[in-house]
């Protein structure tokens, strides 16, 4: 199974009607999610994969530290000419797209896991991110 065929596979899968697509075979496993409880629908491809779930923590002044759920290009709006998903300042809800990651030439939306005010951005559009490397600060309303 090559990128082409994920890509077509994961379209298809999006505009179906299925919750969860698991395959495996060949050295390839290749899993997609549509589950409320998983916070967002993110595909894993490969077995040596990262959790795709955003992770967040507190710190002191009690704003969430969104953290890039893995490794790849930080993007802040779906294309190049159009608007960013959310910017400094904006009211975000739970489950909302804040920015996207591009990881195997897949992108990942990542969805934030609280309700809150965006109030810090730490990277930079299109700026490579690790696993676990803070990206925003959220006021938690």
């Amino acid at each position: 199974m090559n990128e082409a065929d994920i890509e077509r596979l994961l379209e298809k899968f999006d505009q179906s009607g299925l919750q969860e697509l698991k395959i495996d075979g060949n050295g390839v496993d290749v899993y997609f999610s549509k589950l409320a409880n998983k916070n967002e629908a993110t595909p894993v491809v490969g077995s040596d994969s990262q959790p795709t779930n955003p992770v967040a923590s507190v710190n002191d002044c009690e704003n969430y530290k969104l953290k890039a759920s893995m490794v790849g290009l930080v993007y802040f709006a779906p294309g190049p000419d159009k608007p960013a998903y959310k910017a400094v300042g904006d009211h975000v809800k739970r489950g909302e797209t804040i920015c996207a990651i591009e990881a195997m030439k897949l992108i990942n939306e990542v969805k934030s896991p609280v309700t809150g005010t965006i109030t810090k951005r730490l990277v930079n559009d299109g700026e490579m991110v690790e696993f676990d490397q803070p990206m925003f600060e959220i006021k938690e309303d």
